[in-house]
């Protein structure tokens, strides 16, 4: 995952999991309201202890989400779907998968399951509410108890992507067996609920809350808000049917129809000045390392900036490189909108093409590159419009 869509405080279960750097401003403002609340409500308390309780509250509102996250996650892991990431930002949390689900059965089952797991939590602080009939405990519980329920609900609006667009999906996807019809279907009505939530949004905005019903419930700022989430929700909308756009113009490819034939090698012996000089020489930013014709590794522009100037005379490329068992790979029958995503989800620009000969020995055929599978995404796109412009 690049590094600039956040900070990594840790894994779970597996799974890294980061903070966008808009989170610091939602759980800044999150602290300062409970911290302003308990201060009215406990005027006795020190203002320590009212501060504390805040941070307390608003770091189990977060590791709600995180929670409500790695259910999915956990049932996507269950079927064989490689989860990169989760990531906490403004509007809560993301978990980002390795690839789509083959069926509509487990998209749905993969979708159900952050709902269901915020519900669980509603229904567990207001236990806990109820068990312990105290200020204090009601204090910090109440507002727990009402985030997971508007977040179980929320999500379950049909606008995709939120949860209930994807079971929405799964829905239109298991009547139509057709992928691609019920993602625009779903793109279509979370595209609609957007529209919706901007405009109750603008009007609570322009009437300052004045407008009766949910206008006056949400006020300015929660006009705002609403306003914000509504264009977010919308700019994912339509990012869903491009990407569908990309899975549709690349399907019957696979890494052998694009692959370069040419596959750059090195001896391990070069030292990275050498190696410098190599890569400035021909512009090409990765290499295969090998040594009396045996593969050692995979060497880049990246592991060589990750050496200080002053140490590349005295450094070989097989000193820095990417060793033989740690290299991705692909081979020439993946299809190439898988392969697009494992490259997007490595964050890699290029990967050695691999074909196994019945000895059982590995022979790198060629070289795909993200560049190249992007150009073929424009061709193809450019072609399709000419076509059905005729």
């Amino acid at each position: 995952m690049p590094q600039s869509q956040g900070i990594r405080i840790g894994r779970i279960l597996g799974i890294p999991i980061y903070l966008d750097f808009s989170w610091i401003l939602i759980f800044g403002l999150v602290t300062l309201s409970m911290a302003q609340q308990y201060t009215k409500e406990f005027a006795q308390w020190s203002t320590a202890e009212q501060w504390g309780l805040g941070i307390l509250t608003s770091l189990l509102f977060f590791a709600s989400v995180v929670f409500h996250e790695l259910s999915h996650s956990v049932v996507a892991q269950h079927y064989k779907i490689k989860v990169l990431s989760i990531t906490l930002f403004l509007f809560g949390g993301l978990a980002r998968i390795g690839r789509e689900p083959e069926k509509a059965i487990q998209e749905f089952n993969i979708a159900i399951a952050g709902p269901i797991a915020s519900g669980l939590l509603a229904a567990l602080f207001y236990g806990l509410r109820l068990a312990v009939p105290r200020r204090e405990m009601e204090a910090v519980v109440d507002p727990l108890f009402l985030s997971n329920a508007m977040l179980a609900g929320f999500n379950l609006l049909p606008g995709f992507p939120l949860d209930g667009g994807r079971i929405f999906r799964s829905m239109m996807w298991g009547a139509t067996k057709d992928f691609g019809r019920a993602t625009r279907i779903a793109a279509a009505s979370g595209k609609l609920i957007a529209y919706l939530m901007i405009g109750l949004g603008i009007f609570s905005l322009l009437t300052g809350g004045q407008g009766g019903g949910v206008s006056e419930y949400l006020g300015r700022w929660g006009g705002i808000w609403l306003a914000f989430i509504g264009w977010f929700l919308l700019t994912a909308a339509q990012a869903s049917v491009s990407q569908l756009t990309i899975r549709e113009t690349l399907t019957g490819l696979c890494a052998a129809d694009v692959m370069s034939h040419e596959v750059p090698t090195i001896p391990g012996n070069l030292n990275l000045e050498e190696y410098s000089s190599e890569v400035l020489r021909t512009g090409r930013r990765i290499h295969i390392v090998t040594m009396d014709d045996r593969l050692l590794g995979l060497m880049n522009v990246a592991a060589l900036n990750q050496v200080p100037r002053a140490e590349w005379s005295m450094n070989s490329v097989q000193a820095v490189m990417v060793p033989r068992e740690k290299i991705l790979w692909t081979s020439p029958e993946e299809p190439l909108q898988r392969l697009l995503e494992r490259l997007m989800g490595a964050d890699v620009n290029q990967m050695p093409v691999v074909r196994h000969s019945e000895d059982g020995a590995a022979h790198i055929v060629g070289m795909v590159t993200r560049d190249a599978i992007l150009r073929v995404i424009q061709t193809r796109s450019e072609l399709s419009a000419a076509l059905s412009g005729r």
